[in-house]
């Protein structure tokens, strides 16, 4: 079940949420340094890290979905976020350079319509980067969170749904190592958990953030029709029933008088 919105805007004005912000903005930053001039699209809640690119991209929209509701953002500036249907997205075949899905895939009913359907709009040079929940992480332990609701994936999980909706996996990284505790001596020590965290590759990050470009050209399987052989039989005016008892009553004929009655 989806979060509401006003719930993941809370959570994000809150310390923990603020630091979560921070950590997870390194990791989209260090993977999507230039975004100069492109078409940038954001699907699930991903307004606290869509700043780092609007005033760089040429196009920059936040597209909530209808389950989750929806919120004016930016707050100061014309809106550029809309309520639309995950499954039918308001763009045309590829016409977005990059996609940032935050919230989105842990929360959707169908993860695998959810992933073609952003093949389908994204541009064959584009890219995808996926922030979702670790489930070996200690953030999943905890629904005070929104890293603690909907479904977790393991990476072997998310390589596995990446090849099925025919995307290539091309960088892992991990945010979130450091417990979440919401006292502020703790939440000063983030950064070094981060460093001694990604560091040593520690396990229990609470997200993974995946990169993955779109298969441009796919493998269609093919599937061999099987040939039923059908004897040839010759072809008959009368049902073979009544034949052969047509040729019956001639042999009776015969044996009566000799000759065979016309």
């Amino acid at each position: 079940m989806a979060l509401d919105v006003i719930d993941l805007r809370d959570f994000y004005s809150r310390r923990l949420g603020v630091v979560a912000r921070r950590l997870i903005n390194r990791g989209v930053r260090a993977r999507w340094r230039d975004a100069q001039g492109m078409r940038i699209v954001g699907l699930g809640y991903t307004t606290p890290y869509l700043g780092l690119f609007r005033e760089d991209a040429e196009r920059c929209v936040a597209f909530m979905p209808a389950v989750q509701g929806v919120l004016k953002w930016p707050t100061a500036r014309p809106a550029l976020s809309a309520l639309v249907d995950e499954f039918a997205l308001p763009v045309p075949d590829s016409s977005v350079d990059r996609i940032l899905l935050v919230h989105a895939l842990e929360m959707s009913d169908d993860p695998v319509r959810l992933l073609r359907e952003v093949w389908r709009v994204l541009a064959p040079s584009g890219r995808m980067l996926i922030v979702v929940p670790n489930r070996r992480g200690v953030w999943t332990r905890t629904d005070r969170t929104p890293f603690g609701q909907g479904r977790p994936y393991s990476r072997a999980q998310i390589t596995q749904l990446l090849r099925e909706t025919w995307f290539t996996p091309t960088e892992w990284g991990e945010a979130l190592f450091v417990p979440p505790v919401s006292a502020g001596w703790f939440l000063r020590s983030a950064i070094a958990w981060e460093r001694v965290g990604s560091a040593i590759s520690l396990p229990f990050a609470g997200v993974h953030i995946v990169e993955a470009t779109k298969q441009v050209y796919r493998g269609i399987p093919i599937t061999r029709e099987r040939t039923r052989l059908i004897p040839a039989l010759d072809p008959v005016l009368v049902p073979s029933s009544v034949r052969h008892r047509g040729a019956l009553r001639e042999d009776e004929c015969r044996l009566a008088d000799g000759r065979p009655r016309r």
